[in-house]
Order: structure tokens, then sequence, then C-alpha cells
């Protein structure tokens, strides 16, 4: 390609030395040896709120928590326009399917904003993404990200992924990629959100799903650390009416509103996929509860014409959930649709592994207990959850009075 200009050439000049020795040269200097340059041309889209230079810090800051991530199987480092992964691997699979989530956290975001705390949110959205995956029974192999702020500030951004990092090396996922957009005009100077998507593989006789749960099976509850990453645009309604402000110390919580409020969401993947590995065959179906509740999160995962009562007094929803509840005049029973209360995953497995998999779930980390069973055959389902996320599945309704 040849590139015209009146300015003079000096001999043994490039074009990058030309460029800086010349203003009027100076964007295809910026062009050409791929970064921001000092012209008025890139000044006028810092003028306009767009700050490449801080995006650069944020992935200088960033670069070595990512890095912690990657294993053999990345190729190449951060900074690429595309993420490389060799999935050699797969050639061992008899029939391999790769599995694939999206998600973001909602608006407790707006927590961490408003206390300007960010190394968690991170750490959320791994877990709403990357536990989607093992419900199915895959591995996850990796994740991207993506941030869009209003203001790049590059110790936050840097601080966001680093959660996301440290988030993925504690479920074995490989951090490939990301983005960060600035918006500004579009979001206030200190709004951001983040979303991110993961992709995982799973032999195909080995997914898990509806059609291996049979009649019989025993539903396994297992416990949430709190309020996870969803629900959030009711808790801050409520604080809000509350009169409460995120730094306030409140007694019933026994510390400030706001730290309780973003308890980390629990991350379940390794535990679950050395479940599948340690006792093969008794898990028939997962179910991750985010949106929507227990009741309409597990009936997704239960074939049609299958139903189950979930025992609500054998468990005691976490203290977060009852003071929330009260401050909003609202029983637990109203919040069934938005919160967890206190179940963050669902197994079912076969009635002959219950004893084993709850025993092996809590030895790792993870309270379980049994909350029900499947019945498949025709009844009355009035009252029943049925439906959810378009998937004609089962029915599911809780009973009975909290512990």
């Amino acid at each position: 390609m040849q590139v015209r200009s009146s300015v003079p050439h000096r001999p043994d000049e490039t074009l990058d030395d030309r460029a800086h020795r010349i203003p009027e040269c100076a964007r295809l200097r910026g062009r050409y040896a791929g970064r921001v340059s000092d012209s008025t041309a890139s000044d006028s889209y810092k003028q306009a709120g767009v700050d490449t230079a801080a995006g650069d810090r944020a992935v200088e800051l960033m670069k070595a928590a990512v890095g912690r991530t990657h294993g053999s199987e990345v190729v190449g480092g951060v900074g690429g326009f595309a993420g490389l992964f060799d999935v050699s691997a797969l050639r061992d699979y008899r029939r391999p399917l790769l599995a694939t989530s999206t998600d973001g956290v909602g608006t407790k975001i707006a927590i961490a904003i408003a206390l300007d705390k960010h190394d968690t949110i991170g750490h959320d959205l791994v877990g709403m993404v990357v536990d989607d995956i093992v419900v199915v029974g895959a591995r996850p192999l990796f994740m991207t990200d993506y941030i869009a702020c209003g203001k790049v500030v590059p110790e936050r951004i840097a601080t966001i992924v680093e959660g996301i990092a440290r988030a993925c090396a504690d479920t074995g996922t490989a951090l490939v990629g990301g983005e960060t957009a600035e918006h500004p005009g579009l979001m206030a100077v200190d709004d951001y959100d983040v979303a991110g998507a993961a992709v995982g593989a799973v032999e195909a006789d080995a997914v898990l799903g509806p059609e291996k749960v049979q009649h019989g099976d025993v539903v396994v509850a297992i416990a949430s650390s709190g309020l996870h990453s969803n629900g959030f645009s009711l808790v801050r309604r409520i604080v809000t009416r509350r009169g409460l402000a995120l730094t306030d110390h409140a007694d019933e919580f026994g510390g400030p509103v706001g730290a309780t409020l973003l308890e980390p969401t629990r991350l379940y993947t390794r535990q679950l996929l050395r479940l599948l590995d340690d006792v093969p065959d008794a898990v028939h179906a997962f179910s991750h509860v985010t949106g929507g509740g227990i009741a309409a999160n597990l009936a997704r995962v239960l074939p049609r014409g299958a139903w189950v009562e979930l025992d609500r007094s054998t468990w005691s929803p976490q203290p977060v959930f009852r003071v929330l509840a009260e401050w909003g005049d609202l029983s637990l029973g109203d919040t069934e649709g938005t919160w967890n209360l206190g179940v963050g995953m669902i197994a079912i497995v076969s009635q002959q592994a219950a004893s084993s998999v709850t025993h092996a779930l809590t030895a790792s980390g993870l309270p379980a207990w049994v909350a029900g069973r499947v019945t498949i055959g025709e009844r009355d389902l009035d009252g029943f959850e049925q439906g959810a996320k378009g998937v004609d599945g089962g029915a599911v309704r809780l009973v009975g009075a909290y512990a």
C-alpha cells in the first residue's frame, strides 16, 4: 500500500519516525503502529470521553491474574483478537458435545458501585455462568467476559477481572479473553455492567437432564451462600424504603448492610464434577437455582408428567432472607419466586445413592439434605410451578413451613 503526502520525506526515515516528526502524519502513526497517538484526532476522542490509554493500563493490571487461569490448552496470551484453546483432548471422547452459557449479575452491581467495592462481582459472574454448564454434566473449558462502563478506571476494571480470574481458577476454567468498552454519554461515569460466556464439554451419553429422571428419584437440596446474584431489584427497593444506607450497621445482619448483600455467589463446579466421578450414575439431573426461585428452576429439569413437593421444613433460610422479608413486610413465601432462600443448587439422584450423595457433598463443604422425591403420575397440579423459562417440563411446589 502506498501512502501519499505533501510532507517532505527524509532519507532512511520510516513512516513511524515521520509521523513523530510531522503532526500532519499523526493519524497515520496511530493507525499503522497499532496504538493511540497524541494527535488532535485522538485528543478529540479522549475529549469525547473515551480514554484508550486507560484501557491499556487496565489490561496491564489484570494480565497476571488472567494468566494464572491458563493451562497448556490456552494458545497465545492476553491481548489477541480472539482467544485460542486447544481441544485435542476431545479426541478421546466418543461423541463430545459442547455446552455453552452466558449471563450477567444483574443489579447486584449497583451495590458494588455504591460501596466502591468491586472484588467480588467477577466471582458472582463466574458462578452464574460456569455453574449453568455443570448442570448438564459438562466440564468447563474456557470463559470470556465483557465489561461496559461509563469511564475506564484501570484499577477498578482490573479488580473486577481479577475476581473473574480467581473464580475461573477455582472452577478449573481458563479465562481466554474479554472486552472492556467505554460508553460515555450512554452510561454514567461510575456505572458499569459485566457479562460473560463459557464453554464446556460433555460426553453425549453422560448429559444430565429430564431424560434420566425416574420415578422415586430423591431430590437433594444444596445450600446457597446467601442471595447469590438474583432478586436484587427487590433487595434494593426494600433497603431504600427502609431508609437505610448501604454503609449503615444493621444489628440483624451483625454488620454493614452492603457487606451482607455483597456476599459472593457460592461456586459448585469442582464439588459437583467430583461427585459425578466419585458416585458414577447416581446423579440424573442438576438444577441451578437462579432467577425464578427454587420451584421454577427445579421444574425445568423434570420430565413431563413428573412432580415434586419440596418440604420447606428440611431447611432454614439464612437470616438475610428473613430480615429482608420482614423489612419489606413480606412473608418468605412471597419471595419464593425471586430469591433462592438458602438452596443454590439441587441434585436429583437415584434412591440407592441418596445417602452417599448427601454425605459426599457435605464432606466437600456443600451442606446438602434430602428435600423431596420425584413422582411420575397423574395428579391435580393446582398450586404447582410449571412451564418455567419456556420449558414444558415437570411440576414443583413447596409445602410445609420453614424450619
